[in-house]
Parts: C-alpha cells; sequence; structure tokens
C-alpha cells in the first residue's frame, strides 16, 4: 500500500469521524427543542372560554378581600420564584458553558476539539497501516527464507508491493549495472547505498501523521491555559464593573475559562499516549525492514559468489 492509499486512508476516517461529531453536534442542539413545553394557564383560560363543552374545573371559594400591602407584599413575592438547586447545576453544564463563553475561548474549545478529532483520526488509520505492514512483512520474510539467489526471491514474493520487494528490486537493478565488473566490494557498497534510501523512504513514510501527534501533546495544555487566563480576566472584568464578589457572580465565568483547561488536556493526554505507543511499535518495524535489508544483501552476496565461481570453473575448463 502506498503513501496515497494512506492518505485517502486518514480522509475517509477522518470524514467519517467528523460526520459522526456533527451528527452528535446537531442531535444535542435539537433535543431540547423537540421537548414539549409546560401550559400556560392564560392559555388554557382562553381555551376553555372559546369551547364551552370542554370539561369545567371545580370553582374556587371566594376569596376575602386583602388589603393593598398585603397584595403588593404578594406580588413581590411571586415575581421572585426561588432557583432550585437542579436549575443551578443544569446552567453549569459543560454545553451551557461553552455556549456562555467568550467568543476567543469558545474558538480554542472549538481548535481543541478539533485537535483531538485528528488525534483519534491518526490513531485508528495508524493502527490499521502498521498491523497491516508488519503482517505482510512478516509473510515476506518467511516466504524468502528459503530462497538460493534474487531470482528465486522474487519469484516466491510474487507481484507484491511491500518493502522487501523494493530492496529485491534494488539488488537486481544493482547487479545488472555493474555487469563485467569484477569487483564485488564496489557492487556490495553501490547496493547498500540504495538499500539505505529505501530504509530512510519507508521510515518517512510509516512516520506520517506522528509530527502532528507530537504537536497537538505539546501544544494543546499551553493552548487551553490560554483560553483559560481569557476567560478569568474577562471574569475579573466583569466583577468590576458589577462591583461584587459574590461566588454565585463568580463561579460561572471561571468555570467556563476553565473549562478551555479540560479541553486542552483532553487534547493533549491522548495525543502524548498514543505518540508513544507508535513510537515503539514503529521501532519494531523498522527493525523488520532492517532484516529485510539484510536478507537482500545476502541474497546479492550469493549471486555474486556464484556468478565469480562459475567464472572461475570456465577459466579453469
Amino acid at each position: 500500500m502506498n503513501t496515497t492509499a494512506f492518505r485517502a486512508t486518514y480522509g475517509a476516517i477522518f470524514g467519517a469521524i467528523l460526520a459522526l461529531a456533527i451528527l452528535s453536534l446537531v442531535a444535542s442542539l435539537t433535543a431540547p427543542a423537540l421537548a414539549q413545553p409546560a401550559a400556560n394557564p392564560e392559555v388554557q383560560a382562553a381555551s376553555a372560554a372559546q369551547n364551552p363543552t370542554a370539561p369545567v374545573t371545580a370553582p374556587s371559594l371566594p376569596i376575602a378581600p386583602v388589603s393593598d400591602a398585603t397584595a403588593t407584599a404578594s406580588t413581590e413575592v411571586t415575581a421572585k420564584p426561588l432557583k432550585s438547586p437542579a436549575a443551578g447545576l443544569s446552567e453549569l453544564s459543560p454545553w451551557s458553558m461553552f455556549l456562555s463563553a467568550d467568543i476567543l475561548v469558545k474558538a480554542v474549545m472549538i481548535g481543541l476539539a478539533f485537535a483531538s478529532l485528528v488525534t483519534w483520526t491518526i490513531f485508528i488509520a495508524k493502527i490499521i497501516e502498521l498491523s497491516m505492514v508488519q503482517r505482510r512483512l512478516r509473510a515476506a520474510l518467511g516466504k524468502i527464507s528459503s530462497a538460493r539467489s534474487l531470482a528465486d526471491a522474487q519469484f516466491a514474493l510474487g507481484a507484491k508491493d511491500n518493502v522487501l520487494s523494493s530492496l529485491l528490486a534494488a539488488a537486481m537493478r544493482e547487479a545488472r549495472l555493474s555487469a563485467g565488473i569484477s569487483s564485488d566490494s564496489g557492487i556490495k557498497e553501490r547496493a547498500a547505498s540504495s538499500f539505505a534510501e529505501i530504509v530512510r523512504s519507508e521510515a518517512r513514510r510509516i512516520r506520517l501523521g506522528m509530527g502532528v501527534l507530537a504537536t497537538i501533546g505539546a501544544t494543546s495544555p499551553f493552548v487551553g491555559l490560554f483560553g483559560t487566563v481569557w476567560g478569568i480576566m474577562n471574569s475579573f472584568i466583569g466583577i468590576s464593573k458589577s462591583q461584587t464578589s459574590n461566588l454565585a457572580v463568580v463561579a460561572p465565568g471561571i468555570a467556563e475559562a476553565l473549562l478551555a483547561t479540560a479541553f486542552g488536556l483532553a487534547a493533549a493526554i491522548p495525543a502524548v499516549i498514543i505518540y508513544n505507543h507508535f513510537s515503539r511499535v514503529t521501532k519494531a518495524y523498522l527493525e523488520l525492514v532492517g532484516r529485510s535489508s539484510g536478507a537482500a544483501a545476502r541474497l546479492l552476496s550469493r549471486d555474486l559468489d556464484r556468478t565469480h565461481g562459475i567464472a572461475h570453473s570456465r577459466a579453469a575448463e
């Protein structure tokens, strides 16, 4: 599988994850709109007046006249309903804090969420890629373990496209271009140079996406901290304008600011863990690539020795 195929795989996985995230976001936005509103007493009274056939509730008892002071007090009491603890908790949910945050803090959170989406996309794509290439390379090394020449090894592998096939093709090309040269050391040196280029190219290809993980893991906490500092600064500005330091007034703004730090940690911690995991797996795969390079070099050496042996036997005859 070449680099273009792996990039197409990254794009497909990223698109699928992004579509799922957008669908879940739309569902969370439309869910409150689907809830039925509470019945309005005034609307019910108007509906009952227009529909005389509707069932009539029991008549209320006569109310004794009250003084103006009592009516004013009762009006003030009913005009200021008490806020339940459940309502306060729902107002401090992560989604409500995100919606009420400053525009810059929102941009920071959205950027960190996008970085987390990229991290998990690379994780899924690299898991698939590394498992496939390791399995194929181990199988290819097993097939050429009993090969006596480069031609036998290429015949055993067939038309499969992997790094071992590239190494064997480079060895065959160097042997063909160096036909008529009696110096085996020069042929082996040029072949080793070709092998080193192929190994470096495979190492760059297999590390595709690792730099992005390292960048996300290193910068996400600081980006989240920037959003937190900006949000807390706005909270203190609001405190100075309102001339109050009541905790009920200060807490929502500080909670919104700290949510940016939570986003930064949620993006950075998985990126660091995934990067370390893939560093170990990539190192194991590059060891297999080194074994493949050694196998191709040994087959080339056998072919050269065999060719010189045939030439010496013909000269002796």
